[in-house]
C-alpha cells in the first residue's frame, strides 16, 4: 500500500520541480532526504516537506519507516498566473507565474510487506 502526499499550487515551475523530483524516485526515504538537503535547487525544499508528509501518513498507519522507498515523485502542472510588466513607449510584456502540483508516494519494498 502506498501512502501519499500532495502539495497543490506550489509556486514553482513545473520543469524546475522535475529535476529535483526525477533525482529522488525509487530511492529508500533515508537517502532520499539525504539527496535533498545538500541539492542546491529551489525546488528541493517544497519536494522535501512533500516528502516528509508522506513518511508521517505511512507512520500513522503503523508502517516501518526503515523500509519506506519513494515509490512515487511527480510534478504536474497546475493554473497560470498572467500578470504583465510595462515597457516603453507604453507596450507590456506578459509574464507567466506557473504553478505546480507536487506528488510523492512512499510505499514499503516488497520482501518487508507483511
Amino acid at each position: 500500500m502506498a501512502y501519499t502526499s500532495t502539495h497543490r499550487f506550489a509556486r514553482i515551475a513545473p520543469r524546475k520541480a522535475r529535476l529535483v523530483a526525477d533525482l529522488i524516485r525509487g530511492c529508500p526515504v533515508d537517502q532520499a532526504i539525504t539527496a535533498l538537503d545538500f541539492c542546491n535547487k529551489r525546488g528541493a525544499w517544497f519536494i522535501k516537506t512533500v516528502l516528509k508528509s508522506a513518511i508521517a501518513n505511512a507512520e500513522q498507519a503503523d508502517a516501518d519507516v526503515s523500509q519506506l522507498f519513494v515509490s512515487e515523485s511527480r510534478v504536474d502542472e497546475g493554473p497560470t498566473l498572467k500578470r504583465f510588466q510595462e515597457k516603453d513607449r507604453g507596450r507590456s510584456h506578459p509574464i507567466m507565474k506557473r504553478t505546480s502540483h507536487i506528488c510523492v508516494a512512499v510505499d514499503l519494498r516488497k520482501g518487508a510487506q507483511e
